[in-house]
């Protein structure tokens, strides 16, 4: 089925005709194959399009040995099929066109690897045209006459195919200044009003641009010309009223010259690039598929303009230097600092023509000329247009140079004491306080902020790590700012205190960088969300009505979760955290929609990931509820896991192995008797003793040792049957690298002395009733402790268990 889906994709494709405007019509999109067509037919191999639509034909071409097959851009196939009737083949994909071109080339004895499988020989009615493709034969261009207009735009439109004629055409142009020539008849034709001619000259200049010369657009785009190629243009023959394009130009848009330019090069440089740009973004037509690489000459024109552009800038600082002083002196009322902080932007969109060394040589020497702190006054600004191009500047130089902006940040918490003042806080101020209904300036802010906080584009060297610097400024001086939201809505157990829906876009917001910190920075975000108890209060957003929020919530857990971390594990436990969810997963009832789909996933992560200190607590918690969901296996899967491991670690004989989330009852026994698996324990040899190594303590912290676990790691320190298998110590969360052997303590021999000789069956027998002495008092249920050690249960972390000795 995927194999047929595949095939089906690959041979995709849009028919085009060529129509006598020269413009490329649309006849369909279908599917195409290479055929075997009877004799009846003409017999041979033909290339078949069925519509995708209804099946019905829209191309049967037979493949001729002799027709010339052109591919084109790796997904364009185009011949003709005699003399007025042009065809193309537009894949979808390049596997498809390669196959198809595989099939022509086979059929006319061609190597696949040829981009053409015949030499075009170009003809045309005029006896003139017959040797255009010659490369020697230059072009005799007609007299530029208003009689012979017909004449001069089939010349033009004949030699596009052709790059040899295109050559020879451009040459005979600029020798003969046939585009003044050109020029003239144009206004005598406005002067008559001859709207055929008007329209016969649009044509021919459209053509004109499509020759895809430097030399010609250096021509027609001088400041003496370029208007009047502009007034060419308005007469489009699709349009029955003429654009005012001249009118908008010289009147409507208006040159702003924010600070006085002494350079006229550079005024007059600006002046052509903003007229090109209008001649190709709104004048010209869009080009087709076809016909895209035929307007690259002009795209390069406006790119260069624009390296010159701010090349001419960048060497003249004191030009910069009084922009970024203006922008920062209090006394420039608004409407000036709004011109300042467009001219800078459009400055900064320029620059991206530059090469990256270029680039970033001109962004120091904006840094060094205070432009960082120059958009911090401009941030403080309550316009909004001000406000998004300030984002937009800034944008430019995160992107370009996040490290660039990290230091700034760093050496700014140095010199200020205010908090409130920093770039930092001052970004998120401006995102938690963004009054555009669908936050547009917060998620470009927060869009940054995550570049700022990624540590793959983070620097480390010998001396400095940057990663360790700034995430240690950030979950210090910002952190608080970013969750503030969220805490000061979450603040009633009841749900969140502030549901409006912008509220809700911006918390959920708020929580997608807060996924990405849990996933990327590990130890900051983890010791920020135990300290705050941030997982219980996002928690509270499940009660909201907006159900993206409560699906972002469920995800902020879930990926907690996801890292398999015990502290997180622990954290949830202790607080018992699956509740919320339990509860929301109830009160969305047997509705099926995403909620409910992402909370079953959650506990189907769990049962198939084998997390089993939270499928333990899950089911001791929540299994009388969840047991009566059988329309899914997924707790019914998690109850088979508990009762598995239950059953393994109370079939491996060593109860103090079992955690304390693991435990129904205190598993204490009266020192009178021992079961069975403890006699074979006592009777069994004792010579494997120096194999086991005693795991070293840790999470002292957060877990102090009882006397229950001093007991227990005595025993494991005597035999290596109360050491749990590999697979147990997993139980408890203790990942592979985790579970290092410290060194032999001073009791074992060390590596270089000779192995101890075997104790003799009276020492052996006295070490084993100091064992079973200890083993007795361990066991002991002293009366008062069972509340204290009750208390505990859920809060303490299961204490790591010793490895198994090589």
């Amino acid at each position: 089925m995927s194999s047929s889906t595949e095939s089906t994709t690959r041979r995709r494709v849009k028919l085009y005709v060529l129509n006598k405007e020269r413009q490329w019509d649309d006849r369909g999109t279908g599917h195409v194959t290479s055929t075997y067509v009877d004799s009846s037919k003409g017999g041979g191999m033909s290339l078949r399009v069925l519509a995708e639509t209804d099946g019905s034909v829209l191309l049967e071409s037979k493949i001729q040995p002799d027709t010339a097959y052109q591919k084109q851009q790796d997904t364009l196939i185009v011949w003709a099929e005699g003399d007025n009737l042009d065809l193309a083949l537009s894949f979808q994909e390049k596997a498809g066109c390669d196959e198809i071109w595989e099939k022509i080339c086979q059929v006319q004895g061609k190597d696949p690897s040829v981009t053409i499988t015949q030499d075009i020989v170009e003809e045309s009615e005029e006896e003139h045209f017959d040797e255009i493709s010659d490369s020697s034969s230059p072009i005799e261009l007609p007299p530029c006459e208003l009689s012979r207009l017909d004449e001069i735009g089939d010349l033009i439109s004949n030699v596009l195919p052709s790059p040899v004629g295109r050559e020879n055409l451009s040459l005979a142009i600029e020798n003969e200044n046939y585009v003044r020539k050109l020029v003239d008849l144009f206004y005598m034709c406005e002067d008559l009003d001859n709207v055929r001619e008007l329209h016969m000259l649009y044509s021919i200049f459209r053509n004109l641009f499509m020759l895809n010369k430097n030399s010609l657009l250096e021509i027609m785009l001088t400041d003496d010309l370029i208007m009047d190629i502009v007034g060419i243009l308005e007469y489009d023959p699709k349009s029955t009223v003429p654009k005012r394009h001249r009118d908008y130009l010289r009147e409507t848009a208006k040159f702003q010259e924010v600070i006085p330019i002494a350079s006229l090069d550079l005024l007059n440089k600006i002046h052509q690039t903003y007229r090109v740009q209008y001649i190709q973004d709104v004048i010209l037509p869009t080009p087709s598929v076809f016909e895209e690489n035929m307007l690259s000459s002009l795209s390069s024109f406006v790119f260069f303009n624009k390296v010159e552009i701010v090349q001419m800038i960048q060497e003249n600082e004191k030009l910069l230097s009084q922009i970024l002083s203006q922008l920062t002196d209090e006394t420039v009322d608004d409407d000036k600092r709004k011109l300042l902080v467009g001219f800078l932007k459009e400055f900064c969109s320029f620059s991206q023509t530059l090469q990256p060394t270029n680039r970033e040589q001109l962004f120091k020497s904006l840094s060094s000329l205070g432009i960082l702190r120059a958009l911090e006054v401009v941030l403080g600004m309550e316009a909004t247009d001000v406000l998004s191009s300030a984002i937009d500047i800034f944008a430019y130089f995160v992107e370009f140079n996040p490290s660039m902006i990290r230091d700034y940040m760093m050496q700014e918490a140095t010199r200020q004491e205010e908090e409130n003042s920093l770039l930092i806080a001052l970004l998120i101020e401006l995102m938690a306080s963004d009054n555009d209904p669908e936050l547009g300036n917060a998620v470009q802010i927060m869009g940054l902020l995550r570049v700022l906080l990624d540590p793959e584009n983070m620097l480390a060297s010998i001396t400095k790590s940057e990663k360790t610097e700034f995430l240690t400024f950030f979950y210090k001086h910002a952190m608080h700012f970013l969750t503030a939201p969220i805490l000061a809505s979450t603040a009633d157990d009841d749900g969140p205190t502030k549901d409006e829906y912008q509220m809700a876009l911006l918390q959920s917001l708020i929580l997608e960088l807060l996924m990405f910190c849990v996933e990327h920075h590990t130890y900051h975000i983890r010791s920020y969300i135990l300290s705050k108890d941030i997982l219980r209060r996002v928690l509270i957003l499940l009660k909201s009505s907006h159900k993206f929020l409560v699906l972002c919530a469920l995800r902020f857990m879930r990926r907690m979760i996801g890292l398999k971390d015990e502290f997180y594990n622990r954290y949830i436990m202790k607080g018992k955290l699956f509740q919320p969810v339990v509860n929301a997963f109830l009160k969305n009832g047997s509705r099926y929609n995403m909620i409910n789909s992402a909370i079953l996933e959650m506990f189907e992560f769990i049962r198939m990931e084998d997390v089993r200190s939270l499928c333990t607590h899950i089911i001791e918690n929540y299994g009388t509820i969840l047991d009566n969901i059988d329309y899914v296996q997924t707790f019914s899967g998690l109850r088979l896991r508990f009762e598995q491991q239950k059953e393994r670690l109370a079939n491996s004989g060593n109860i103090d192995n079992i955690p304390a989330v693991m435990r129904n009852s205190r598993y204490r026994r009266d020192p009178r008797g021992l079961d069975e698996d403890e006699e074979i324990w006592f009777n069994e040899d004792d010579d494997d003793e120096e194999n086991t190594v005693p795991l070293p303590e840790t999470d002292e912290a957060i877990k102090p040792a009882t006397d229950s676990d001093t007991y227990s790691r005595l025993l494991m320190d005597k035999k290596k049957e109360f050491i749990p298998a590999v697979d147990e110590l997993e139980t408890f969360g203790l990942p592979s690298q985790d579970r290092i052997s410290p060194p032999l303590s001073a009791s074992r021999h060390s590596a270089g002395s000779p192995t101890p000789a075997p104790t003799s069956p009276a020492g052996k027998n006295n070490n084993q009733n100091g064992v079973l002495a200890m083993a007795k008092v361990g066991l002991v249920d002293y009366e008062g402790d069972s509340d204290e050690e009750d208390g505990d249960e859920d809060s303490t972390p299961p204490s790591k268990r010793p490895r198994l000795g090589s």
